[in-house]
């Protein structure tokens, strides 16, 4: 029985909703790695960039998602480059169950141009650029996001569905 189900897919695909809707359901927590960091650090995650390197802050991403490894019946989203660096994705398999958010590349790419909250990988790239930059980071990231234990397609959510997959996950509930 898990504690812990870990969130993943790319930037924009709804983790940090989905988070909160199906932690409302089973009657967990929820929690967002990115609110966790700009929590723990007192800097907004686009600041950071802007201040220091990336590596820095995928050193520190996975100190804090280590640190959730310690939370009990919680949502964990985390941020879309975490399960593709320091072999994350492994260790949240190892240690709570993935669902992977899936969402085309037009979806996506539309989400983040509309997007009030704009984001640090793409904040000086125009409405095609967006969607260029997206369909190509997508491809190199599949590779992480495809070793989740559960793929959900997130563009048709539907949150029963996804409870459903959650309970019939060996090992789960």
């Amino acid at each position: 029985m898990t504690d812990r189900i870990y969130l993943v897919g790319y930037m924009g695909a709804g983790k940090s909703t989905c988070a909160r809707r199906l932690a409302s359901k089973l009657g967990w927590e929820s929690v967002d790695t990115d609110q966790l960091f700009e929590t723990k650090y007192k800097i907004a995650i686009h600041d950071f960039f802007k201040k220091y390197d990336e590596s820095l802050f995928r050193r520190l991403e996975r100190d804090l998602l280590i640190e959730t490894g310690n939370l009990k019946q919680t949502i964990i989203a985390t941020g879309g480059g975490t399960p593709c660096f320091y072999n994350n994705i492994s260790w949240m398999n190892e240690n709570g169950l993935t669902a992977y958010l899936k969402m085309s590349p037009a979806a996506i790419a539309n989400r983040l141009i509309h997007a009030k909250k704009k984001r640090p990988l793409i904040l000086e790239k125009n409405s095609d650029d967006i969607y260029q930059f997206v369909k190509d980071h997508m491809r190199q990231r599949a590779i992480f996001y495809s070793q989740a234990n559960l793929v959900i397609e997130a563009e048709s959510l539907d949150l029963q569905d996804f409870i459903k997959q959650i309970n019939a996950y060996p090992e789960s509930f």
